[in-house]
Order: structure tokens, then C-alpha cells, then sequence
């Protein structure tokens, strides 16, 4: 009998306790097919950063993380299912890794009230809040990434390349297609020539591109490439003996999987980048303890600090940030998918908040509000290294041409709105 009422009284106060609410984070990954090499460091770094938050903090405000791992293969229909799969766990943002994917569900989760986070890929124009209001993609775009290139371009030619040439080797899909559009309207600004070299799926082949490239010799070449592509185009480009330091790849095109495959050759190579590189900061001392010498680690703990680890992790740290925000706006620890929303509305990362986080000068400070979903469209150029086998940073973070690209923010947003029967404004 005593037993039978300890166990009833224990009973009372289980149940009178507040209940864990789960914090549910998903990712949309890819670890298999032709662009698994770069998706495999990505969702590592994403989910060990998630890891760190349980073992280190107990989650997020004290409700633990569930983080959702569904396998795309890169694969826009796989995406979609995944996302439709996993929506009803509570997901409280989606990051789909992929410009796509991203298309497809712009729709789908501002129907259902769940933010997306398509950080540096994706819809350009979603930076305007007022028209896409659960898309974010901060702290840079895709037209930022082509207008930090250019600027690139013009501080290395005294602000002067009327007389220059530009290749653009992109991705033949609705990812490589974002610069176009910025490109020509910054040539029309400065004066350059603009050649447009699509490279098919999944980009194996590209030997007609790079004869052309070296018959008509462009003063640079910038790629938007992803996957093999990228490995293909840096070893064609040494094949023909392209000057590597005129060669610059957006921020997908610039990881270590991308130039080691081409050795020396590839000394040189540049890629925009908006974080550091390598693990020489505070918070992977707790990744080493918590995680990686806890057994807790996602993959086999040799991409920790590579470029896509760093940007996984980057990618996880915000939304953790952002579901703190959250938490303070609403009151409460146990969050939706709307107020998450609220709180990546309401994100600032200053460089202070980095530093608390362990990141010191990792990522550039923006504010993201209403009107804007993209942040201050602050990035960097980075360049490698191949005798020591690593990015450097050569430049400092520096901002895109705002003067170019707020209006075709405005006008392809607005298009969007017109064609979707939406109601700019903020609430």
C-alpha cells in the first residue's frame, strides 16, 4: 500500500510539472548523390551545433532540441516531400539548401505560417519582408554575392573596367540563372563585356565552355557552381592555364572540396565568402568537448571547420539566435513556427553577441526587420592557399551596391506580388 501511494503521489507531480516542449528544428539534407560531398559537411555542422545547444545548455531556453534530419539528394521533388513529411512535427524553420527547393516551398510555408531561411541562396528578392513575409536570407543574397564580385573587380583596376571582360560560368538551373539579371545591370554601370557560359547538370562536362574561354580570353571569370561542377571548372581552368587569381567563384563554389582535386594548380583561386574559416575560436573548444570527444558528433568529425561545416553550423547558430528572439518577444520558452517568425524578423547579430557565442569576428553584424529579410548584404573575398590547404580571408566584409540592387529587389518583389495577389506591408 505504501509503495501504491508513493507511486500515485509521484504521478501527481509529474503531472503537475510544466511538460518539455521540444523545439524542433529540420534539415533538409543531402548526403547521397552527385552533390553529397558538399551537403554531407553542411548537415554535419547544422546538427552539431543543435547537439551542442542539448549538452552544453539543455537546449534553447530550456526546452531541448529535436532536429529532424529528412534526405533530399538535392532533388527539388524530394525536397518538397521532405518538407511535407516533416511539417507536421512542429518544425520551426526550414532551411532547404538549395535555390529549388526554395522556389517550390515559398509558397507552401507561407501558407502554412512556418519562416524559411534560405541563407545566401534562394530568391533574391524575398529580402523584401513587406512582400515574402516567412522567407528570410540573411546576412547576404545572391545578387549581393554579384556585386560584391564586381566590386572586387573594380578595386583591384582603380574603379576602372570599361575595357574589361567578364565570363560567367553558372549552374544551369534557377540557382546559377540568380546573378544574371545584377550582372547585367552593373555592366550597363561600368562598362564591362558580359559572356554568359551555362554548364548543364550535374557540370562534368564543360570542355566547350573553357575552349571558349580560352580562345576569347575574358579578363575574369566568375562561376556560380556547386557540387563536381566546381572541381571540373578549377581543373579546366588550370588545363588552360587561367590566371587563378581572376578567377572567382560565389560562395558555393569556394569550399576545400572544390580545389584540392586540382593540387597546386588551383593556388590562388578566390570565392565570396560571409563567415571565417578554420576552428580557431571559443565555441569549438565546446564543440570538441560536448560533441566530437563525446561520440555525439554527426558525421565522422573530419569536416569540422571546413568551410560547409562552418556554414552549417553558421546556419544553426542563427536560428538558435532567432528562437531565443523569440522567446524574449513572446514571453514563453515553448515557441511556434509564428513566433519564430517574430524572432528572426527581430534578429541583430552585433559583433558583442558573436563574441558571447564564441564566433568573434566569424560573420558580418546586420539587422534584419520587416523590410528587410536579407540583412546589411555585407560579404568578403577569400583566396587559396594550396601549399598550407587553406582559405584565407584577403578582404575585409564589405557591402554590395545597394544603389543597383534595391530597385531590382523592389521591382522583381512587387512583380511577385502582383502575380500572387499579395498586400505589401507589415503588420
Amino acid at each position: 500500500m505504501k509503495l501504491k501511494l508513493i507511486t500515485a503521489a509521484a504521478a501527481t507531480l509529474m503531472a503537475a510539472a510544466p511538460a518539455m516542449a521540444e523545439l524542433v528544428f529540420p534539415s533538409l539534407s543531402y548526403r547521397t548523390g552527385p552533390y553529397a560531398a558538399n551537403g554531407i559537411p553542411f548537415a554535419d555542422g547544422y546538427a552539431d551545433y543543435f547537439t551542442l545547444m542539448n549538452e552544453r545548455d539543455g537546449g534553447i531556453g530550456g526546452e531541448p532540441i529535436r532536429m529532424v534530419e529528412c534526405e533530399t539528394g538535392y532533388n527539388t521533388e524530394k525536397g518538397v516531400e521532405c518538407y511535407e513529411a516533416t511539417k507536421g512535427e512542429g518544425s520551426l524553420v526550414y532551411q532547404p539548401l538549395s535555390t529549388g527547393i526554395t522556389y517550390q516551398l515559398i509558397p507552401k510555408v507561407t501558407a502554412d505560417g512556418i519562416p524559411m531561411h534560405s541563407m545566401g541562396y534562394g530568391r533574391t528578392s524575398a529580402k523584401n519582408g513587406e512582400v515574402f513575409r516567412n522567407i528570410f536570407n540573411y546576412p547576404a543574397n545572391y545578387w549581393d554575392g554579384a556585386s560584391h564580385a564586381v566590386t572586387h573587380i573594380l578595386n583591384e583596376n582603380d574603379g576602372d573596367i570599361s575595357d574589361k571582360t567578364i565570363a560567367l560560368v553558372y549552374h544551369n538551373s534557377a540557382y546559377g540563372k540568380e546573378p544574371i539579371r545584377t550582372l547585367e545591370e552593373l555592366s550597363k554601370k561600368h562598362g564591362y563585356d558580359l559572356t554568359l557560359l551555362p554548364v548543364d547538370h550535374p557540370g562534368q562536362e564543360q570542355k566547350s565552355q573553357w575552349l571558349q574561354i580560352r580562345r576569347e580570353k575574358p579578363d575574369y571569370v566568375v562561376m556560380w557552381g556547386w557540387g563536381v561542377m566546381n572541381q571540373v571548372a578549377i581543373q579546366e581552368a588550370v588545363n588552360i592555364r587561367y590566371p587563378m587569381e581572376n578567377f572567382i567563384g560565389i560562395w558555393w563554389s569556394g569550399s576545400e572540396n572544390d580545389v584540392k582535386p586540382a593540387g597546386a594548380g588551383a593556388d590562388g583561386y578566390k570565392a565570396l565568402t560571409f563567415h571565417n574559416f578554420g576552428t580557431d575560436y571559443p565555441l569549438y573548444d565546446d564543440l570538441q568537448e560536448y560533441v566530437i570527444d563525446a561520440g555525439k558528433a554527426a558525421g565522422a568529425g573530419d569536416q569540422v571547420g571546413t568551410v560547409l561545416y562552418n556554414r552549417g553550423m553558421y546556419a544553426a547558430m542563427l536560428a538558435a539566435e532567432a528562437a531565443k528572439t523569440a522567446q524574449e518577444i513572446h514571453g514563453t520558452s515553448a515557441i511556434t513556427s509564428e513566433m519564430m517568425r517574430d524572432g528572426m524578423e527581430a534578429l541583430e547579430m552585433t559583433e558583442e553577441k558573436m563574441a558571447e557565442l564564441g564566433l568573434p569576428n566569424f560573420g558580418p553584424e546586420f539587422t534584419v526587420t520587416c523590410e528587410n529579410h536579407g540583412g546589411n548584404g555585407y560579404g568578403a573575398v577569400a583566396q587559396w592557399d594550396a601549399e598550407a590547404g587553406e582559405w584565407n580571408m584577403i578582404t575585409d566584409y564589405f557591402q554590395s551596391d545597394q544603389e543597383v540592387l534595391a530597385p531590382l529587389i523592389e521591382a522583381d518583389s512587387m512583380a511577385y506580388a502582383e502575380e500572387n495577389d499579395i498586400e505589401p506591408g507589415c503588420d
